[in-house]
């Protein structure tokens, strides 16, 4: 018998036998360790194959018992966009030019869908932080204001978990979603987190996994490497010390960034998430800044339609007023290092010089 087998890890957590009571204490205690990090009491959290799962068992469970209108921002994931638009009619709830989304606006749309579908949304999303430029929103505020009217809230903090102090109790939302590869844990597994008393119907059926809450064989291995990458983020100093790192590194990208002219930051520059910088380049497309900056060991993105999967622009960015097609998007990470940053403020301004002398020639 491998190493593997004897921890536990291969087996069915579900089963009586040894192997299996030791996988289940092995799930567990992962499912501490994350519930942990996050304030919360451990069967609050279901795990799944990551955040784009939790936002759909989110909606679709809500959905299937209390069907209606949902109200969202434009800003939101298109996870969220999209897995909310083919459950029902959606009220857009309007972001400002940095992309945040005010309390007076998340009123009117509840009153919006008061007035064009008779009743209350039956769920409304309000991300943490922006994935795309930062901006955090007032998520406190925003909850709050929504328990008091009796419409459920689904926070996304896919973003924001891992690089800011996060509470979920004293947050208060219906329901929370997360994804462990944003903070250095395993890719293929993340977790939707419920409110106590909060229940909604399973979205993948067919077994009585997580307390039949979500079915299908968990994944031990990637469930050890969820908790063990929240335990290392659960010490204080540790989220301390990474958050002001990181926001000392993007300011750093910033400055360089900036120097160069016709170069503008998108976003909230101060209530932001401290490890998404967000870039708009005059009179340069995007997809070869980013092939630039590649062969400059620096990997970036943007959210223009050329550099992603996507054959639409982001319209994160359009719901700002912004030229996605001139947009570039860093961020730094655990992985991160002070070479990385070096790199950027070494290449980035030669770079779009180079570009835009190419086009003026052109």
């Amino acid at each position: 018998m491998t190493d593997w087998n004897e921890h536990g890890v291969a087996a069915d957590p579900g089963r009586v036998h040894t192997e299996g009571r030791m996988a289940r204490v092995a799930l567990e205690e992962a499912r501490d360790q994350v519930a942990y990090l996050l304030g919360v009491q451990s069967r609050q959290v279901i795990f799944t194959s990551g955040g784009t799962e939790a936002v759909n068992a989110a909606v679709w469970g809500v959905q299937r018992d209390h069907p209606g209108p949902v109200a969202l921002s434009l800003v939101e994931h298109s996870a969220v966009r999209e897995a909310s638009s083919r459950s029902g009619p959606v009220v857009a709830i309007p972001a400002d030019q940095l992309g945040l989304i005010e309390l007076d606006r998340v009123g009117d749309a509840l009153e919006r869908c008061r007035s064009e579908y008779g009743r209350l949304p039956a769920l409304l999303h309000c991300q943490w932080g922006n994935h795309e430029v930062g901006t955090v929103h007032p998520v406190q505020a925003v909850v709050g204001h929504c328990r008091s009217r009796g419409v459920p809230v689904h926070v996304d903090a896919v973003a924001a978990v891992g690089h800011v102090p996060i509470d979920l109790t004293e947050l208060g939302a219906d329901l929370v979603s997360l994804s462990a590869h944003k903070f250095g844990g395993p890719a293929g597994i993340g977790a939707l987190v419920l409110r106590r008393g909060f229940r909604i119907a399973p979205f993948v059926v067919g077994g009585n996994q997580e307390r039949s809450r979500r079915a299908g064989l968990e994944q031990i291995g990637l469930a050890r490497g969820f908790g063990a990458a929240a335990t290392v983020l659960a010490r204080s100093a540790t989220l301390d010390g990474e958050r002001q790192l990181s926001w000392e590194w993007t300011e750093r990208l910033a400055r360089a960034a900036l120097a160069v002219d016709g170069v503008t930051r998108l976003g909230n520059p101060v209530d932001r998430l401290p490890h998404i910088l967000c870039l708009a380049i005059e009179g340069v497309e995007a997809e070869p800044v980013l092939v630039g900056l590649d062969q400059a060991g620096i990997a970036a993105h943007s959210g223009s339609s050329c550099s992603s999967e996507s054959l639409e622009p982001s319209p994160v960015l359009a719901a700002m007023g912004v030229d996605s097609e001139r947009s570039l998007r860093l961020s730094v990470g655990w992985s991160t290092i002070q070479a990385d940053i070096e790199a950027f403020e070494y290449a980035f301004s030669p770079i779009v010089q180079r570009l835009r002398s190419l086009g003026r020639s052109g």
